[in-house]
């Protein structure tokens, strides 16, 4: 009997990496070459000095996630990787939306935003831009109401988050990320092997 395909969900994964030029590029290419979209990326830096956080959120099934995780920590200058798809998380996500208020639409618009804990940051005679900081979800919400109302523009940052609780420290050099610690490939991938190409080249 044969088991059914896994099915494909987001999933959110965190890499720790240095900071330094030509990681990101390496990263988003490695996700793009097997062909899985990346839905939200955002990149800062830490709390320690010369490691950037990267917060990725790709449309996966599961045993393709944990591929991309293996492959991530085969990369030169990744020091740390969780797919904290299934921990408890707190989630944040950044969104303009300009949108029509006339002077008839305007008082409802406005009440909607009270309702959703938006703020507006700029108001013409005919538009309103509204900002709102939430979980991804809300967001979602609040742009399918006011959708009815005419969105003009909209920018959206992109998910970061955080697990709760106690994490595993960053490592300071790719060279003490713990090996038995990097989830293992059960076969390589449909395409080819990837193997990670040295900053130098």
């Amino acid at each position: 009997m044969t088991s059914s395909p896994s099915t494909v969900k987001t999933h959110t994964i965190i890499a720790h990496v240095e900071d330094k030029p030509g990681v990101l590029n390496r990263i988003t290419s490695l996700v793009r070459r097997r062909g899985y979209n990346i839905t939200s990326l955002t990149v800062g830096r830490t709390a320690e000095p010369g490691v950037s956080r990267l917060t990725v959120v790709i449309d996966a099934d599961d045993d393709t996630a944990r591929r991309i995780e293996a492959n991530l920590y085969k990369l030169v200058n990744v020091l740390l990787v969780e797919d904290v798809t299934f921990a408890p998380l707190t989630s944040r996500e950044l969104a303009l939306i300009k949108v029509r208020a006339s002077t008839e639409t305007r008082p409802r618009v406005l009440q909607v935003c009270e309702v959703f804990g938006a703020r507006i940051v700029d108001m013409t005679a005919d538009m309103l831009t509204v900002e709102l900081t939430s979980a991804p979800d809300r967001i979602d919400d609040l742009v399918g109401v006011l959708r009815a109302e005419g969105i003009v523009e909209m920018v959206r940052t992109g998910v970061v988050a955080m697990a709760r609780g106690e994490r595993n420290p960053i490592p300071h050099t790719h060279a003490e990320t713990s090996p038995q610690n990097a989830p293992q490939e059960q076969q390589p991938w449909p395409e080819s092997s990837t193997t990670a190409t040295p900053i130098s080249a």
